[in-house]
């Protein structure tokens, strides 16, 4: 059975995704598509419960404990709104995915970044964006940009955070097929431009 596409929007805190990804939502409906917008963590009951355990839990956490909380809160993501969206011939939208956690939890966090996309890619039921668009942005920019008190992860030291940024890179290197980097230190109109552009090569019309 057919589905509609799956785009992501993934890059380090501040590097502008959810602006990005309203941006794109209007544009994309303006071509003819219907879409659903998402976050991840979050985007249901179960999801928003965890999002608030994951980015304000002031204890101590385990690598895998994080990477698999997670992926809970994606696995039910998935179930209640991404697989039913896309086979419905919706197109989605969401702000980060499965990236997230190899990044995360494994380039940065120093868990095996293999064994977070086949552990990841089974919770998600196999279901993966067709594109994944990382925004670029150096680590004190993106640090600047934040708005309001940092949580839990973004609180992180600049070592942290610029494993965070490489394993981006690294992931994309590795998976151009379906990840490609645009540098998000442009206007928003310009990055917004950008995104569009890989969109109409990759996606079909």
């Amino acid at each position: 059975m057919e589905r509609a596409p799956f785009i992501s929007l993934d890059g380090l805190d501040g590097a502008g995704k959810s602006t990005q990804c309203r941006l794109l939502a209007i544009w994309l409906r303006e071509q003819g598509w219907t879409v659903t917008e998402c976050h991840d963590p979050g985007g249901t009951a179960l999801g928003a419960e965890i999002r608030a355990l994951l980015l304000n839990h002031c204890g101590s956490m385990a690598p895998l404990s994080e990477a698999l909380l997670f992926m809970a809160s994606r696995a039910q993501l998935v179930e209640e709104v991404i697989r039913p969206a896309l086979y419905a011939g919706r197109l989605v939208v969401s702000d980060r995915f499965l990236l997230a956690n190899v990044v995360y939890q494994g380039h940065a966090g120093g868990l095996d970044p293999q064994m977070l996309w086949e552990i990841g890619l089974l919770s998600a039921g196999e279901l993966e964006p067709d594109l994944t668009v990382v925004l670029d942005v150096p680590v004190e920019q993106s640090a600047a940009r934040r708005i309001g008190p940092a949580d839990r992860i973004e609180s992180r030291d600049l070592a942290y955070h610029e494993r965070v940024r490489e394993g981006f890179l690294t992931e994309a290197r590795r998976r151009p097929d379906r990840i490609c980097v645009i540098d998000a230190q442009a206007t928003i109109e310009q990055v917004h431009e950008r995104i569009r552009q890989e969109v109409t090569r990759r996606i079909p019309s």
